[in-house]
């Protein structure tokens, strides 16, 4: 999440030593000039369509809006799947994400300026009431400083600023006394305690009750936040001491600052992810403009725009160097590590990423920004969604996407910039996808899976803070907006700053002891703000130019200035180890693999992991070999993984009153046809008789042209299938017996066949949890007749039932909810997280008369290679296919059946960077080895 807005200027560069006014309005928006010569090179949108594209935003949100005052206010988010609000304690624990959470109605705080944004400003006045007389600041809570920053500071201010303006006007807020403000000093007080560190970074957690280290705080004993998380605090916190003068806030947001910069790796100028807040040791050494740093390069600059500290741009513009230098492989931004910048860190982008394009607008430097927001575009064509990360190769490395703003803020702020209507159309298509696949009766639903495009029971405050406010200014003129917008600055969480903060109650300035500059630097300051002849060349296909050699990129298996490696080989020399002919057993193998500076880590389980350090190759030469040895290795493991594995599915309803809203994750069958090579089945559900389906149905005519349910459990799944088979279904739904289970919690697994010829099987199956079932069984006792969709992945809505529901979408709301009130709760874990990802199947506890087998997903026996037992982990940034190996091997199960003796066999090079945790081990370990 970041962004900018900014003052007036004209498009010169911006001078050493300006007076604030013409150093913010030029280094803020010296955009908005460039609007104003850009020659269009695409078709314009007419005003007509930019009014109903505005109009259709503004009834989006009203729909997330209204849909969380309505079911969830005053919990602090909306659950939109089961149509109730998310309470901290009263779920089930989601890890770090529900820090965010601390009972202070967090959605509502932060939409307050969205609502002023969108012209909405009854509504407003009648939130901010509702935020004076409900919120609560003193909970017992342990939440985290930069969430509760960036997100609830940032609201109460960015909502005191636009009540402030409104009161000016004379119609609105006459009766406001700066209460907004005063709630945020409070909170900024219970903050303080935070940056109680002889660092001066905070703790990255804090009880808002009881502070830090007290044994009622439950926290404090913390030892490492991320570089944003100590970095993202500078905009709100010196906001809060120029609106209420008490300097302290913006004192501590400083030195935080300042020991980040004195941290720096001083010969890359690069900064770790990871940071020790007592010792100030880089704990994770990799660096990037993603997770973990992104927010703090962004506040560092509109700190300047802002403030008017030429500090602030001196260390922004340093910064921005190294990552043009290091990490920008243009259209791609990756990992590389600190101390060896060259040296790539990861092969996948994480989303958070694709606010960078938008920063960029903002240093100026519009070519890349270009690349890499077409980069980005293409792989949303691709998915429908930004997928969380994904490969140097484009393929989904974590599958959630929980609708992130950051694409459509670059996508905003590059319109700005360009005024090119090509990116009118790309907001459209966001717009267009948002209502196809993520709307759901009570609000918009995260995105669990964009590959099957089912869904999580989440919708994160920051998607109305920052997603609407993005995609209505886009196609907004400014007589549609109540104020000059670029009047105001945006946070990260795209809350509005006033811009004359900079004049107001300010501080004297220190000059950085921290620095080894002593003057200003003036060649930090070329690409500033500069000229619009440089920015904007006089061709009305400019930026069309530079997107169009990027149409295709996504299509490409390695695109453009991902490898680093030579392509030509040394003639005469003996040819290198391939992959495919290496034997672990073989000495000769095992002497060029230690050559290449390839080594070999025996696991606990057996297993073997290949790491390969650079840096202890023989020669450089080596080193290139040993990269191509290591990519070789992962694409034939990829292309076995292709032909063993199946991804998720998914069971879409799609009858009255869901109409394919509510998808939900399955896992296939190695038995029946494959969903993905057959039309999908569609069908009304009923129940087997008896349930489990181990016998001949007593109920043939309930299932005749049907799909079954059927309980797990007793009998082998190719025994469940062939009964309902032969009682004249069309299909079967097998639904888990261990109550409370969930594909949120619990890895995927494809079922497996009883050992026999499986071919009379021509019915497809469907695993689905506990959970995702009884959405479902509900639906079943509410409505009886309840129809669903068997799929790959869910399929676009039904256009005709969706006119038909309009009538009566009120009374569907209320029955949908009723359903879910009853229905358990579809759990949110990230099941993709670092610390849950394993490709290894996990052995399922059965009771002894559960036989039904489970395979798991994940490919275990490849006999025709040669490899056994082996892992490989490369950290060079290769050109690989690491989705099915990092995305379907996180969603594999196995039961411990002994028909189904897995780990007995052979298991190769399928194994590949088959453990998150392995993969961080080795990570750490190659990172100890360098230094």
């Amino acid at each position: 999440m970041s962004e900018a807005g900014g003052g007036r200027g004209s498009g010169s560069s911006v001078p050493q030593r300006a007076p604030w006014s013409l150093v913010a309005a030029t280094a803020a928006l010296c955009l908005v000039s460039a609007t104003s010569v850009w020659p269009v090179g695409a078709a314009p949108m007419s005003r007509e369509e930019k009014q109903k594209l505005g109009n259709q935003v503004l009834e989006m949100f009203d729909h997330a809006y209204g849909n969380y005052m309505e079911h969830a206010y005053p919990a602090d988010e909306l659950m939109p799947l089961t149509c109730r609000g998310r309470v901290r304690g009263q779920e089930p624990s989601r890890g770090d994400v529900d820090d965010a959470l601390g009972k202070f109605s967090l959605t509502l705080i932060d939409s307050l300026d969205t609502l002023v944004v969108l012209n909405k400003t009854k509504e407003f006045e009648d939130a901010v009431r509702k935020v004076l007389r409900d919120v609560n600041l003193d909970n017992d809570v342990v939440v985290s400083v930069f969430e509760t920053n960036i997100r609830v500071l940032g609201g109460l201010l960015g909502g005191h600023s636009l009540a402030i303006m409104l009161k000016e006007k004379g119609e609105y807020m006459q009766w406001y006394n700066d209460e907004l403000l005063q709630m945020a000093k409070q909170l900024g007080y219970k903050l303080l305690p935070a940056f109680n560190t002889t660092s001066g970074l905070p703790y990255p957690r804090i009880n808002l009750k009881f502070g830090i280290r007290k044994p009622e705080a439950r926290t404090g004993t913390e030892t490492d936040t991320c570089t944003a998380c100590a970095g993202t605090l500078i905009l709100e916190f010196a906001a809060l001491s120029r609106f209420t003068g008490a300097t302290i806030f913006e004192e501590y947001a400083r030195k935080a600052l300042d020991f980040l910069w004195e941290k720096r790796q001083r010969s890359s100028n690069l900064v770790g992810v990871t940071i020790n807040i007592h010792t100030g040791d880089w704990v994770r050494k990799d660096s990037g403009v993603g997770a973990g740093i992104d927010s703090y390069y962004e506040y560092l600059l509109k700190a300047y725009v802002l403030l008017g500290d030429d500090s602030f741009l001196e260390r922004f513009n340093t910064h921005y160097d190294a990552i043009m230098r290091y990490i920008s492989q243009p259209p791609l931004l990756l990992d590389v590590h600190i101390h060896k910048p060259m040296l790539n860190a990861r092969t996948w982008m994480d989303a958070l990423l694709a606010f960078f394009p938008g920063l960029q607008v903002l240093k100026g430097d519009i070519r890349p920004a270009i690349e890499t927001h077409e980069m980005l575009y293409q792989v949303i064509k691709k998915h429908n969604f930004l997928p969380e990360a994904f490969t140097t190769d484009f393929r989904v490395h974590w599958a959630q996407h929980p609708l992130r703003p950051e694409f459509a803020e670059s996508t905003y702020f590059l319109y700005k910039a360009t005024g090119d209507p090509y990116y009118l159309e790309v907001g459209k298509t966001l717009i267009e996808n948002l209502n196809k696949y993520a709307r759901v009766p009570c609000g918009f639903a995260a995105m669990k899976d964009v590959r099957t495009g089912s869904h999580e029971d989440r919708m994160d405050s920051f998607f109305l803070a920052e997603m609407f406010k993005y995609l209505y200014l886009l196609f907004a003129d400014k007589e549609d907006i109540i104020f000059d917008i670029e009047d105001y600055i945006f946070t990260t969480e795209a809350h509005l700053l006033p811009l004359w903060l900079s004049t107001t109650n300010q501080r004297v300035s220190k000059k950085n002891t921290t620095s080894e500059y002593t003057e200003l630097d003036d060649s930090n300051f070329d690409w500033t703000c500069p000229n619009t002849q440089i920015l904007f060349p006089n061709d009305p296909l400019y930026a069309q130019s530079i997107r169009e050699p990027l149409k295709n990129v996504v299509d490409k298996s390695c695109p453009r200035g991902i490898i680093r490696v030579e392509e030509s080989l040394r003639s005469g020399a003996k040819p290198p180890l391939r992959a495919r002919d290496f034997m672990a057993t073989n000495p000769d193998h095992l002497e060029i693999l230690k050559k290449m500076g390839v080594s070999l880590i025996h696991l606990k389980d057996g297993r073997v992991q290949l790491v390969q350090h650079a840096i202890q190759a023989a020669s450089s030469i080596d080193a290139e070999d040993g990269l191509r040895f290591m990519q070789e290795m992962i694409e034939l493991s990829s292309q076995q993984q292709k032909e063993q594995q199946l991804p998720p599915r998914a069971v879409q309803i799609v009858s009255h009153p869901f109409f394919g809203r509510v998808v939900l994750t399955a896992g296939p069958a190695q038995f029946g046809p494959d969903l993905s090579k057959h039309k999908e089945t569609r069908g009304f559900v009923a129940s087997s008789k008896p349930y489990n389906g181990c016998s001949e149905l007593t109920n043939p005519e309930a299932v005749m042209g049907k799909i079954a349910l059927i309980q797990r459990g007793q009998c082998m799944f190719a025994e469940k299938a062939r009964n309902i088979q032969n009682a004249g279904a069309i299909g079967g739904i097998v639904i888990d017996d261990n109550e409370g289970s969930s594909s949120d919690t619990a890895p995927l697994f494809q079922m497996a066949g009883d050992g026999k010829d499986t071919d009379d099987i021509k019915i497809p199956m469907l695993f689905l949890f506990s959970k995702e079932g009884s959405i479902i069984l509900d639906a079943i006792r509410e409505y009886e007749e309840v129809e669903v969709l068997l799929s790959d992945k869910a399929k676009d809505r039904d256009p005709e039932m969706e006119n038909e529901e309009q009538p009566s979408s009120e009374n569907d709301s209320q029955s949908a909810e009723q359903i879910a009130s009853r229905s358990q709760e579809i759990d949110l874990v990230d099941q993709e997280s670092p610390e849950e990802s394993s490709v290894n199947s996990h052995p399922e506890s059965l009771s002894p008369v559960d036989t039904d087998s489970a395979a798991s997903v994940s490919s275990s026996e490849q006999d025709s290679n040669p490899v056994e037992n082996l892992e490989t982990t490369s950290l060079d940034g290769e050109c690989t296919d690491l989705d099915n190996q990092l995305q379907e091997q996180s969603e594999t199960e196995e039961d411990s059946n002994p028909n189904v003796s897995w780990g007995q066999k052979a298991q190769p090079i399928d194994s590949i960077l088959a453990d998150w945790n392995e993969d961080i081990e080795a990570f750490e370990m190659m990172d100890k080895d360098e230094l």
